[in-house]
């Protein structure tokens, strides 16, 4: 008799699939219509007194897909537990021993029923179904040792290892899906149908992706029964199955098929310090005044934070809103060294990255505080006005960067700035006087009157802040893959790096503070002068 995969056997009017064969172990899987499997031997099925062989005609309905085999991984912390103290007990009746082998019996192995130099294979089984029969009702459930007799230990004979624990686990613990009997061809075409309907419309209910799928089988397919379109619960499951979830906004969603069709990478690796530089502004939350008896302000914002490190090498904070020369500025701020202020003290000064405090002292001219400065290779913006200025970009194209600007609608792409502007909110801005709270509703009664730190004032307490915190404070889950058991901060990161790649001393030239600037192309005339803006 010839049992080969995909043939169809029937016993006890059940029909199954022949789905694997294993010829050294002697046994194979049989699947029914159902999606369920079992695992017999050759001897079995040859002498089943209700075997027969169905002809091997095309069935209507597909065969079983194939499908990764089961793994002890697939199994949780409780069902691993079960299913190994049922092997444990297969062994015992096998061996002798729990664990298999004389070499790693436990303390009292062998007992005295289940020595193998006084009993027999076949005692020993018999021994364990009786063992298994006293056993209390209730602990053998837990167990899952209530079907554990003579013949299921005959059965499970032969195997070890994984092979013999997943065959003790409950097949229904790792059930392999059925798939569903009502998707035929035309309903997946359907569903791909209305897939694509919804991707430009705005967010419909299941119920009404229901109808449009009804609506599509009748004019695509005036013959189809309606009665065997799948119902909408059914097209819930298997919308989720294929499609996801979609949590996600019907603009967001779009933007990212968008850029997986256009073969956009969601994620970029970045390897050193400022090969990839993000920036973002933000209304700062904190109500401010121009001078000390000005009106209550609000400023602006601007960070630059290195996307290796999470450091913050330089920021700008300018009345109302910024300008494409203020970001000009700070890109040029974040390749200059820090100097010093007054009231910083020896702590945060330059420490020992890969050059001496002096080296870098003796090329600037004064002394550097402990913030790392480099050319930055690619800057990353969002599309706001001052970003998108054709001067920031002449700018950007004079520094010898590139630009990468963040997908339209995909804050993820500049997850990292966007955190930190929340981390120097509740570390830094609401312990100060006019905090304005991070919503209209979070405001406090009169922020403008509790307004007390000048513009110049408040720059003071970021830089000091960056500087003898920020940077020196240990990262979470930004910590480096290759030192997961490290503390690292962003100074010792741009250290660590420095002494892998080593240190570029590339000082922009003074020329190149007027290269970054806007530049106006003005006709002078001999008696009114230059005129520039209206100025």
């Amino acid at each position: 008799m010839q049992i080969a995969p995909g043939r169809r056997v029937a016993l006890n009017g059940v029909e199954w699939t022949v789905d694997d064969v294993h010829g050294q172990l002697g046994r194979l899987v049989l699947v029914d219509d159902d999606g369920r499997a079992e695992t017999r031997s050759f001897r079995w099925l040859i002498n089943h007194a209700d075997l027969r062989l169905l002809p091997a005609v095309e069935s209507r309905r597909p065969p079983p897909v194939a499908r990764q085999p089961r793994t002890p991984a697939d199994l949780t912390k409780d069902q691993l537990e079960r299913a190994r103290l049922r092997a444990a007990h297969v062994l015992e009746a096998e061996t002798g021993f729990r664990e298999g082998h004389p070499a790693r019996a436990l303390p009292g192995e062998p007992r005295p029923a289940y020595d193998p130099d006084r009993t027999t294979l076949t005692h020993r089984r018999y021994a364990k179904a009786a063992e298994i029969e006293a056993m209390p009702r209730p602990e053998a459930v837990r167990c899952g040792l209530q079907h554990l007799s003579y013949r299921t230990l005959v059965r499970l004979s032969g195997l070890a290892g994984d092979s013999l624990l997943l065959a003790c686990a409950d097949g229904r613990w790792t059930r392999r899906r059925s798939g569903h009997r009502t998707i035929t061809k035309e309903v997946r075409e359907a569903i791909f149908a209305v897939k694509a309907e919804c991707v430009p419309r705005a967010r419909l209910s299941q119920g009404a992706k229901h109808r449009l799928m009804h609506q599509y089988m009748r004019e695509r397919f005036p013959t189809f029964p309606a009665e065997k379109i799948p119902s909408r619960w059914t097209l819930a499951a298997v919308w989720k199955e294929w499609f996801g979830p979609g949590g996600a906004r019907p603009r967001y969603g779009r933007t990212a098929e968008a850029a997986a069709e256009a073969g956009v990478s969601g994620r970029i690796v970045v390897h050193r310090p400022g090969q990839v530089l993000v920036l973002d502004s933000t209304p700062m939350p904190v109500k401010l005044r121009e001078t000390v008896f000005g009106d209550a302000i609000t400023a602006t914002l601007t960070l630059a934070l290195d996307l290796y490190t999470h450091g913050l090498p330089a920021f700008r904070l300018t009345l109302q809103s910024d300008t494409s020369v203020d970001i000009a500025m700070l890109l040029r701020d974040v390749m200059l060294p820090l100097p010093m202020r007054d009231g910083w003290g020896e702590d945060m000064e330059w420490p020992y990255a890969g050059v001496p405090a002096e080296v870098i002292a003796e090329f600037t001219g004064h002394q550097v505080a402990a913030l790392p400065f480099f050319a930055p290779e690619t800057v990353t913006t969002d599309h706001g006005g001052p970003y998108k200025n054709h001067d920031l970009v002449e700018a950007e194209t004079e520094i010898g960067c590139r630009i990468l600007p963040a997908r339209v609608l995909r804050q993820t792409d500049k997850f990292a700035v966007e955190r930190q502007f929340l981390t120097i909110q509740t570390m830094l801005f609401e312990h100060l006087l006019g905090f304005t709270g991070g919503d209209v509703a979070d405001r406090g009664a009169d922020p403008e009157r509790d307004a007390s730190i000048t513009l110049a004032q408040a720059e003071h307490i970021i830089a000091t802040w960056i500087v003898q915190i920020w940077q020196n404070r240990k990262l979470g889950e930004y910590a480096p893959s290759w030192a997961p058991g490290e503390d690292h901060s962003p100074n010792t990161l741009f250290a660590a790096a420095m002494e892998q790649g080593g240190f570029d001393l590339d000082f922009p030239e003074p020329s190149f503070y007027y290269k970054v600037l806007r530049k106006h192309h003005v006709k002078i005339h001999p008696r009114r002068g230059v005129k520039i803006l209206g100025l």
